[in-house]
């Protein structure tokens, strides 16, 4: 166990990510020595930055704290702490069957933290973070919780109501980062199109996107989870209009039956569905589109599947993920649905879907062949540089993999050819 030392664990989505970053500059300025998810975790305090969406999620939340628990009775770390979605969620039940957790926080209250220690949380530094991304890039968080109340989703109940960041605490962050290096901002939120309607009684999306493009080294802004009903349109013309907002619109659809869509509260039709992406692909040309779908939601017929297989088919997403439905405590399907679609039927569903997307992706890959593009190199292997374009997001998209002809610096912008292409990656060389 090492004196002085902290060890910070997130699990889940990018926003825990950011709540880690912030969390870790406190420690920082507090005399400690921080490490973000270490190969070796021997601090004398260890943090764990829960998930609690999906029961998957959950499973390997309560792994993690498990297998820490042995380590500290080992003596292996000092004091192990709890926070994030999981202990939000469930924290009377975790402190009773956890006891080798010295103390539990949930999503908002994970400040005490540093109270309970006997340190300061310094507010001049709120807005500060430990990067644990590349340098080049970082996540930007504007908003929390949500006003949806989709069937099957348990996140509001552990985020609370939507809550957007005053657009002048956004910009001086984004600042304050750029001063650090970042290049390129990944703009997240649980549902980023309902931003501003609480503080400023309007979809201020588009304008904060604006605002955000305006500051000089902000070289790309990319979009992440919005939501399809309501959807602030002229967001499209701002990324037409500006270079550095990315063709590029993270939307999770979930469905496209409207019998599916009823029953999952999403408050849109099939035909509205439709008329939204084509109005996206009309208005900014080339755009790429990532959208989430979920099988065997409590009543999901055959016929509901095969539209959504249909529906895979016409629209070609040029990325797209899909899960499985869990059945989640306290959501409006746990409560008014049975889970009624056998696990394997499901599991079936979503192999099957998949594997319709890796053609379609394949294809979509091998259409770049020959063309150019602007990349951004993140880091180098034995073999390759690896970059993305501004239609890859990192960890979820395809990346590019340049042959080392020339010495290439992470964080830089290079043009790049494509040579070849496979599903999930794309071969170049650097102009």
């Amino acid at each position: 166990m090492r004196k002085n030392k902290v060890d910070i664990i997130t699990l889940g989505c990018s926003k825990n990510l950011v709540d880690s970053e912030q969390l870790m500059r406190q420690f920082v300025a507090n005399g400690y020595a921080v490490e973000h998810d270490p190969h070796k975790i021997n601090g004398e305090i260890v943090v764990v930055n829960t998930c609690g969406f999906i029961g998957d999620a959950q499973e390997e939340s309560i792994n993690m704290i498990l297998d820490l628990g042995e380590a500290k009775k080992k003596g292996k770390i000092g004091k192990l702490f709890v926070m994030g979605c999981l202990s939000e969620r469930f924290l009377k039940d975790l402190e009773n069957e956890l006891p080798e957790v010295d103390h539990f926080y949930g999503k908002f209250n994970w400040k005490e933290l540093l109270n309970d220690l006997g340190k300061s949380y310094h507010r001049e530094l709120a807005s500060d973070r430990v990067l644990t991304t590349p340098r080049h890039y970082a996540y930007l968080k504007i908003a929390e919780g949500c006003n949806r109340t989709c069937s099957y989703c348990a996140i509001p109940i552990s985020t609370g109501h939507y809550q957007s960041v005053p657009m002048e605490d956004i910009e001086r962050e984004v600042r304050l980062l750029v001063e650090q290096g970042v290049k390129e901002f990944q703009v997240i939120a649980q549902d980023l199109t309902y931003y501003g309607l609480d503080l400023y009684k309007r979809y201020a999306l588009p304008e904060l996107i604006e605002r955000i493009s305006d500051i000089p080294g902000v070289e790309w802004i990319r979009l992440h989870y919005g939501y399809p009903s309501h959807f602030p349109y002229d967001l499209l013309r701002v990324m037409r209009e500006r270079d550095n907002v990315c063709k590029y619109m993270d939307i999770a659809l979930q469905h496209i039956s409207d019998p599916m869509l009823a029953k999952m509260r999403r408050n849109i039709t099939k035909e509205e569905t439709y008329a939204l992406i084509r109005r996206m692909r009309e208005e900014v040309p080339g755009i790429h589109l990532r959208t989430t779908l979920m099988v065997g939601h409590p009543g999901e017929t055959e016929q509901d599947f095969e539209e959504l297989v249909a529906f895979v088919k016409d629209v070609r997403f040029e990325r797209m993920g899909a899960f499985a439905y869990s059945h989640e405590e306290g959501t409006y399907s746990f409560k008014h649905y049975t889970d009624d679609i056998d696990p394997d039927v499901k599991q079936d569903r979503l192999d099957y879907l998949m594997r319709i997307q890796e053609g379609i992706s394949a294809d979509i890959n091998a259409s770049k062949i020959g063309k150019e593009f602007k990349v951004i190199i993140d880091r180098e292997e034995d073999d390759f540089y690896v970059g993305r374009t501004e239609f890859d997001s990192p960890e979820v998209d395809p990346e590019i993999l340049i042959t080392k002809e020339k010495v290439l610096t992470p964080g830089q912008f290079y043009n790049v050819q494509i040579e070849d292409a496979q599903a999930f990656d794309l071969y170049g060389k650097v102009l």
